[in-house]
């Protein structure tokens, strides 16, 4: 607790030499808290202080971003969730550090932008800038153009954050029996044969703007490779599952996808799409190793935005596809969704409406997300808003249907 008050003060106490240095310092502080409808109870009691230390220059900068989170009253969480060097050249700028990553054109979904892994301790909710967790990495952006060629080189592979056991966000994977678990392939040792490498291509045009992405790398999420044990029931003479070992394991994938932009009299379209070779998925066939088959998969996005009167409205269509479908497999072969927004910004911009939902056309749930934010000036604001699954335990979002919530924030910046 004394070392994390000590980065939390120190901060404080350099400002005056830091901004003797020129460096730009900003953030906030905010207040959020959560209630369940279900029962009353608080779903999340969060403070948070979060720091921007900025160093511009025409040639080197660096940007430094702690963040410093308090839960209910006695989990403290401290991250540097950003802290690089920019070095700028004629033609290429080059980023080294911790650094965020987005890809892409989609709002709220992550198709290319996977190069930065998820923080999904609380499903979907925190706000799409913080979701992100930092990677080690080396960036280099070269300029010709109008168009960007850009590689990403990290040396040090960075896993998707899960909750926790006791969060109302964790679901235990259903087994037939009780399961005992190997974690000892559960860690990706950092070396060079276990980097990865991500490349995109932009360009920019007057009708359209295109990226084309490709990289080899690791999936983020953990295999859940399964060893069964039988044993033979004396009485029937028949063989009975008696035990399961599981062990999660990471594994490689390749992948390239691309995406796309274009504005035609007042409407904005997108789409996004990307192909991954080496996903493996749960199978109930008896005869595959480990209870897994491997498999490509796709994963696409159509959007459309325009604007009626002073209305944003937006509307995606997202499919997920596993090729050379086999019976047995335990995700679906064909999942679609659909997301749409809609926000107003009234009162001259100081009150703004918002409505966000996932909808689940598969499983037939949703997650719809209304929030209400009002400025009080360009420092200080409260927002408003609810959390709210539709659907039975089989869907996405309807695994969540009892942690509909109604929520508060409330934030300064500076």
């Amino acid at each position: 607790m004394k070392k994390l008050a000590l980065l939390i003060l120190l901060p404080l106490f350099a400002t005056p030499f830091l901004k003797a240095q020129n460096v730009d310092i900003s953030g906030f502080a905010r207040n959020y808290t959560g209630v369940l409808f279900d029962n009353g109870e608080f779903s999340i009691l969060q403070n948070t202080l979060n720091l921007n230390f900025e160093k511009p220059g025409s040639k080197v900068a660096f940007k430094a971003n702690p963040m410093v989170y308090t839960y209910n009253t006695d989990s403290v969480n401290f991250s540097m969730r950003e802290i690089y060097l920019d070095l700028y050249f004629d033609k290429i700028d080059i980023r080294i550090g911790k650094q965020q990553i987005v890809w892409g054109k989609a709002d709220g979904v992550f198709i290319t932008d996977v190069v930065s892994p998820l923080n999904l301790t609380e499903f979907l909710l925190p706000d799409f800038n913080e979701i992100r967790a930092g990677v080690y990495a080396a960036k280099f952006d070269y300029y010709f153009g109008n168009n960007i060629f850009e590689v990403i080189w990290i040396p040090v592979f960075t896993a998707i954050e899960t909750p926790e056991r006791g969060s109302i966000w964790f679901k235990q994977p259903v087994f037939p029996v009780q399961p005992t678990f190997d974690l000892s392939k559960q860690n990706v040792t950092a070396s060079l044969e276990n980097s990865e490498i991500f490349a995109k291509f932009t360009a920019i045009t007057s009708l359209v703007d295109v990226e084309f992405m490709g990289g080899y790398t690791w999936d983020d999420t953990p295999v859940l490779h399964m060893t069964k044990s039988f044993g033979m029931n004396p009485d029937t003479q028949m063989p009975y599952l008696s035990g399961i070992n599981v062990t999660p394991e990471y594994h490689r994938l390749t992948l390239g996808g691309g995406s796309f932009s274009s504005q035609i009299k007042g409407f904005i379209f997108r789409g996004e799409a990307a192909y991954y070779s080496g996903k493996y998925f749960l199978t109930e066939d008896m005869t595959a190793v480990d209870g897994l088959i491997e498999k490509d998969y796709l994963h696409y996005v159509l959007g459309l935005d325009f604007s009626v009167s002073s209305i944003l409205v937006s509307a995606q269509f997202i499919q997920e596809h596993v090729l050379d479908y086999e019976p047995g497999i335990m995700t679906k072969e064909t999942q679609n969704t659909m997301t749409f927004l809609a926000r107003a910004d009234v009162f001259h911009e100081t009150l703004h409406l918002e409505l966000f939902s996932y909808i689940g056309l598969t499983n037939e749930d949703a997650l719809i997300r209304p929030k209400i934010t009002y400025d009080y000036d360009d420092s200080f604001s409260v927002l408003l808003g609810a959390n709210i699954f539709v659907g039975d335990e089989a869907g996405r979002f309807g695994q969540y249907k009892d942690n509909s919530m109604i929520y508060a924030k409330i934030k300064y910046n500076f």
